[in-house]
């Protein structure tokens, strides 16, 4: 008996060691997490830039988070980036061209809306009518950025890029060209170029279109010029119609033809109206 009371009392007084012990490795645990969170609070707002650091690390974290959840990265820097303004927040008169346009040449109101708003900071910038700007995009590019020629031009205001790589270093490089506003800019820039090299707003077209040492443009001038005078009505508020009615011309009367003797199939020898048709 009493060699089981004294192991019943070893049991009783390890158990009670081990409890002890436990209660003091988490009391202990849970004064060194708060002593540790105090330390870290004081370093944090002694130095400022600790606190930052830790504030990217934590976003960057988070951001990793939600990439592995949905599958999309966050980028918190692409509303600036965007290229887009809601055109009920322009001034009445670009509002007017921003939807003019968007109807004419089948592109979001949006969009355009904010080429309309770059095409007037621009245009009070160089003393240049912004809807000149405009109708030079809109013959040049139909309003599409990513636009290109067979000889190279680029972008809204089709710029030669390779001619002009030095104007988009400012920009971060000639891939700036598929920027719209950078594209505008730049665009701009040669323009106005042109127009004071030729001395007129004619002549600057011509040299924009690079027809300066032809004799004939193709209409490009022409295009510009009415497309601008059209732009201009918008602005004053005039209703000017998006899309000009076709005009079918009538057709001539003819005098009756006596048939032929001897009718061949159409195409055939002797069936000279055909024959021409086919040309």
């Amino acid at each position: 008996m009493s060699a089981s009371k004294s192991l019943s009392q070893s049991l009783r007084r390890a158990t009670a060691t081990v409890a002890k012990g436990f209660f003091d490795i988490t009391h202990n645990s849970i004064a060194l997490v708060g002593v540790t969170v105090i330390f870290i609070a004081i370093a944090l707002f002694a130095r400022p830039e600790l606190r930052e650091l830790g504030e990217v690390k934590l976003f960057s974290w988070l951001q990793e988070r939600q990439a592995e959840l949905t599958g999309l990265v966050k980028d918190p820097v692409a509303v600036e980036r965007a290229t887009a303004a809601n055109p009920k927040d322009l001034p009445k008169q670009q509002a007017s061209l921003a939807l003019w346009l968007s109807k004419k040449y089948h592109v979001a109101p949006e969009p355009i809306s904010a080429i309309v708003s770059e095409a007037f900071d621009v245009g009070s910038r160089v003393r240049l009518d912004p809807t000149l700007i405009l109708a030079v995009m809109a013959v040049e590019s139909g309003f599409n950025p990513f636009a290109q020629s067979h000889v190279g031009a680029q972008g809204l205001m089709q710029v030669m890029t390779r001619v002009h790589s030095d104007k988009y270093k400012n920009f971060g490089g000639e891939f700036a060209a598929f920027d719209p506003l950078a594209n505008l800019q730049v665009g701009v820039k040669v323009l106005l170029d042109c127009i004071r090299t030729a001395g007129s707003l004619e002549g600057g077209l011509k040299n924009y279109v690079g027809a300066s040492n032809e004799s004939d443009d193709g209409g490009y001038t022409a295009k510009v010029m009415a497309e601008y005078n059209r732009l201009q009505q918008v602005a004053l508020g005039r209703a000017v119609p998006a899309f000009l009615p076709m005009v079918i011309a009538p057709k001539e009367a003819s005098l009756p033809t006596q048939a032929p003797s001897h009718p061949t199939a159409p195409g055939k020898t002797g069936d000279k109206s055909a024959t021409v048709a086919m040309q």
